[in-house]
């Protein structure tokens, strides 16, 4: 298969070319006008010289033509205008040849048999529709992302793929489907946290180098890709919700554990270190116990004082 790349292609300043073109036109018809009404004073000289090499009748016949033909060369001329928008592509073809491609904005005026194509380059978003897919750990989940891209190679988005917008949403929804069999939702600990939900920078980059490698045929640029929507699939929605609620609790009670241990072991060193109180083992553990307890509890502790016993 030949690859095309995109090339310059040759073109000429539309108003200068229709200064030219109407010169040309008025010029074809006057003279075919003057030729035809047998105005021999007004081209006088030309029909002189022409009277000296082929006689009256052959150059007011031969003036016809060349009015006649200037005509004729004018009108189809008059299809080699057009126009560039900014941000803009015009694909030239020439009998089946692609020529170049005119990326400038303005008014241009190129040979007027060539076909032209105009290829937006203005930067666009591709959202793809919501796609129903299981993860790495076999979980199914839904997962939607939207793509941020622009055309730069007009040439290739033109002849190097059919329809090249339906070729971006083809490829970026397995591009999509490819990122979600890679990772999975969650992170299984906290050790890992290569996941669909935890590194979502990391995921947003894989995806934009997944699909600039499949688009680059294209002749199309990835600017961004991000996910748009990721969620576990209804059937497993609940089941899933109360696993990360447990883990959630867990979690939370794992850092209540360790802050309340730590509380416990600094006023255990505070009152040694400035010997407010003695204490033996037997009520330092009473002292952890009961702190542990009013540091760890869901609900609030209420105290009991000890004024001392009734017997002495």
């Amino acid at each position: 298969m030949e690859r095309i790349k995109e090339v310059p292609a040759s073109k000429v300043n539309g108003f200068v070319a229709l200064i030219v073109i109407l010169a040309i036109a008025v010029f074809g018809g006057w003279l075919a006008w003057s030729t035809i009404q047998g105005l021999e004073a007004v081209l006088g000289r030309g029909i002189r010289v022409a009277d000296f090499f082929l006689g009256d009748e052959l150059a007011a016949e031969l003036g016809a033509w060349l009015g006649a033909i200037l005509l004729v060369v004018v009108i189809p001329s008059v299809s080699g205008f057009f126009t560039v928008e900014p941000n803009e592509s015009v694909v030239l073809v020439f009998l089946g040849r692609y020529v170049g491609s005119v990326n400038e904005a303005g008014f241009w005026w190129t040979n007027p048999f060539t076909s032209k194509c105009r290829v937006s380059l203005r930067v666009r978003n591709f959202n793809s529709k919501l796609l129903k897919v299981n993860d790495a750990q076999g979980s199914p989940i839904e997962i939607a992302a939207v793509v941020v891209w622009q055309v730069v190679d007009s040439a290739k988005s033109k002849f190097d793929v059919d329809d090249y917008e339906e070729f971006i949403a083809i490829q970026s929804e397995t591009a999509i489907r490819a990122l979600a069999i890679r990772y999975p939702y969650d992170a299984p600990d906290e050790s890992s946290m290569s996941s669909l939900r935890g590194i979502p920078d990391e995921i947003a980059l894989f995806l934009q180098k997944e699909l600039q490698a499949r688009l680059e045929v294209a002749g199309v640029e990835v600017l961004e890709a991000r996910l748009s929507h990721l969620a576990y699939a209804p059937e497993i929605a609940q089941v899933m919700l109360r696993r990360q609620q447990a883990r959630a609790i867990i979690d939370a009670r794992r850092q209540i554990v360790e802050g309340a241990v730590g509380m416990v072991d600094e006023a255990l060193k505070r009152l040694s270190e400035q010997q407010i109180i003695e204490l033996d083992e037997e009520r330092k553990a009473a002292m952890i116990n009961n702190l542990l307890v009013v540091l760890t509890s869901e609900q609030n502790t209420q105290p009991v004082v000890n004024t001392g016993s009734l017997y002495t």
